[in-house]
């Protein structure tokens, strides 16, 4: 010491300064101390004393540096720590620093690298050990934390296939762990088990029901729940306080407000397992447990609790937050298409007064539609458009309630469609509520069309954005097929006085120009050979080398834009005696009434290009054939262009016939303005001379 301490004194005098720390670790991501450390944990296992000064150094130098991470890992430093956490330690802090460090390594070092140190059935082993030795053991608050992390830690790894968590059978202790303390068994794990209901065991709680949805993607791990029966312990924990006194003694154990958290980690956690499990679910009457929450959810003035955390967003301190989820939960099992739990659904009624009267009554008393309100009223038209679009009856009791509450949600409108609060997905479930629950019935056709629900959908075409026209344009075909329809579509005007067909063949333009359809400055036909070819074809077209068996682009075309839709509607409203069309519209409309000869064109077309990329020639009459089809298409197109420009002539005539009228009226209106003047300076000369007044008289 004394010759150190003169080596100091002898640096101070020569006027030298000490490094700081900072630059010492810096120093040392250029050795290979880390990694040196690290393997040499192996030959001190029987030295307690100097392994924990080890991993208390790991700690510090992963802690503090990206490379120090990636040298530890390089050395397989995750699994190397993680096999030798379990090891005997009269300290108590080897556990400790090895969570630590793999938290570090997680932090600071590549996720996936770690985690693929971490898969092997020795450290799931391992991890297991530690994790129930604190389970049992621990007690102070830092033991808690520590179990807690070593949780994450294990859902990490189930992230990858869980095979390995079933395998140890690590999986099923941790299932028989989620159903304590509100379902006592005599399994080892849980025997002795006493929790303090502290957060840390809450949380607990809440990162096992967790583990369940990771796991959940595995169908060995389904298998684990359904011997468990998770399914009824999550069902039996989400119902609320009044309708769960009957569990058994234990879950009063946990506060109200932590209650609550675990009710709501138990809907979410439903949301995601319960279409895997479909028949454990409707064995333990899951629908009817779901509607009872519902029901407790709107017959409560205020909530207690306030602990919703991270599931309670936007309904902190209220029962929004359960409705949000129950709904979620509902909309997740009738989307799985099961008939027997969608007519259990429909059974207890929820599509009549229920989910309607639910979703009207939430709208009656929003003052400021919120992004989870919006989210539970499109779920809740999800809902009920999943359980009516096949079924006749259901579309029957869906009934005038049901269509007043699309017609209240379409008198909306899409003013709000970009706020990002949800408008966009309120304003696409109300249209599949009219698909999916008033198409096909002639009884809520009929009421919808009574309240005028044809002129709303037009409304809506004319204001929504164009990703919207989609679902409006096939909703309003199928309502064709109505006759009261036809006449309702022919009388909608908008407030500029457009009718509903102008608007059709003003979004045929609108389509045609974005997809890049060579048109005149008039709109008429440019090229006979491609009449309605998008750019995107006439790029296929030109590529000789684009290969012959892939699906035919002129049909593909079909799904992508709206013009075969809006052809629909006119074949229904027919081509004739049309109101309120320009010239402009009248070209237009004559490329739509012969738009299935086109497509029919494009796809002979076709054929012809692929027998020539495929070196096939057909026999001369097939040839012929082929060629006069093409020549078909090509001399309509052309008969089409000459309809357009005689349109246009007619239209340039009937110009010239009202400019040549006006400039009549307006001659004779000089007329008779001179004639006008010459009676007046008439007058004004014989009043003012009277050689000329006698002249007048005599």
């Amino acid at each position: 010491h004394s010759m150190f301490g003169s080596l100091f004194l002898f640096s101070v005098l020569a006027g030298l300064q000490p490094t700081s720390p900072g630059y010492k670790l810096q120093l040392l991501e250029f050795t290979d101390l880390a990694q040196t450390l690290l393997l040499s944990m192996a030959t001190v296992e029987n030295q307690p004393a100097i392994k924990l000064q080890l991993l208390q150094t790991l700690q510090i130098l992963s802690g503090s540096s990206d490379m120090n991470c990636a040298l530890i890992l390089k050395a397989q430093g995750a699994e190397t720590i993680c096999l030798h956490m379990n090891e005997p330690d009269p300290s108590g802090q080897v556990l400790f620093c090895s969570s630590e460090i793999l938290w570090n390594l997680l932090e600071r070092g590549r996720k996936d690298e770690v985690m693929a140190q971490l898969s092997s059935m020795e450290c799931v082993v391992s991890l297991k050990e530690a994790f129930f030795h604190l389970l049992i053991n621990g007690f102070q608050h830092s033991d808690l934390q520590l179990r807690n992390d070593l949780l994450v830690i294990t859902t990490l790894i189930a992230e990858n296939p869980s095979s390995l968590l079933i395998e140890s059978l690590f999986a099923k202790q941790l299932v028989v762990i989620v159903k304590f303390p509100e379902f006592k068994t005599q399994h080892p794990v849980v025997r002795n088990l006493k929790l303090s209901y502290c957060n840390e065991d809450l949380k607990m709680k809440k990162l096992l029901m967790n583990l369940l949805v990771v796991m959940s993607k595995d169908f060995a791990a389904l298998q684990l729940y359904k011997e468990e029966q998770v399914m009824l312990a999550l069902l039996t924990l989400m119902m609320p306080p009044a309708a769960s006194s009957g569990r058994r003694s234990g879950s009063r154990h946990w506060s109200s407000v932590q209650q609550e958290e675990l009710q709501l980690q138990a809907l979410a956690t439903l949301a995601t397992i319960a279409p895997l499990m479909i028949d454990d679910y409707m064995s333990f009457q899951g629908n009817i447990r779901l509607l009872l929450l519902l029901e407790w959810c709107i017959g409560q003035d205020a909530y207690f609790g306030q602990g919703h955390s991270f599931h309670g967003t936007g309904g902190r301190g209220t029962k929004k937050a359960h409705m949000r989820h129950c709904i979620r939960v509902l909309r997740s099992v009738a989307s799985c298409g099961d008939e027997l739990v969608n007519q259990n659904l429909c059974d207890q009624g929820i599509i009549g007064p229920s989910l309607s009267g639910i979703l009207m009554q939430m709208e009656a008393n929003t003052d400021e539609e919120d992004e989870v309100t919006l989210e539970m009223k499109s779920d809740i038209q999800l809902i009920i458009s999943t359980l009516c679009e096949t079924d006749m009856h259901r579309k029957e009791l869906f009934g005038s309630e049901g269509v007043e509450m699309t017609i209240h949600f379409l008198k909306k409108g899409s003013e709000n469609f970009y706020s990002g609060l949800g408008h966009n997905k309120l304003v696409l479930s109300t249209v599949d509520c009219v698909w999916s629950c008033i198409v096909g019935c002639y009884t809520t056709e009929d009421y919808f069309l009574a309240k005028e629900g044809v002129f709303l959908l037009f409304d809506l075409l004319l204001s929504s954005p164009r990703c919207v026209h989609g679902v409006i344009l096939a909703t309003l075909l199928e309502l064709c097929d109505n006759p009261n329809a036809l006449s309702h579509i022919l009388s909608w005007r908008a407030s500029g006085g457009q009718t509903a067909p102008g608007l059709l063949l003003q979004l045929w333009r609108q389509e045609e120009e974005e997809l890049g359809v060579s048109r005149t400055q008039h709109g008429e036909i440019k090229d006979p050979k491609r009449p309605i070819l998008s750019h995107h074809q006439q790029e296929e077209d030109t590529d000789l080398s684009f290969p012959a068996n892939v699906p035919s682009a002129a049909v593909l075309e079909i799904s992508e834009n709206q013009r075969s839709k809006i052809y629909c509607i006119f074949c229904k409203l027919g081509f004739q005696d049309l109101p309120g069309l320009s010239t402009k519209d009248y070209v237009t409309l004559s490329i739509v009434k012969r738009y299935l000869d086109f497509k029919v064109g494009e796809v002979w077309s076709e054929i012809s290009k692929e027998l020539s990329l495929d070196g096939v020639r057909p026999v001369s009459p097939d040839e012929e054939a082929l060629s006069t089809i093409c020549k078909i298409a090509e001399d309509t197109a052309r008969k089409v262009k000459a309809e357009q420009n005689s349109i246009l002539e007619q239209q340039e005539k009937s110009n010239i016939s009202e400019e040549e009228l006006t400039y009549t009226e307006i001659k004779s209106h000089w007329k008779q303005q001179e004639l006008t003047v010459k009676s007046w300076e008439n007058y004004v000369s014989r009043t003012s001379n009277y050689e000329i007044l006698k002249v007048f008289i005599f």
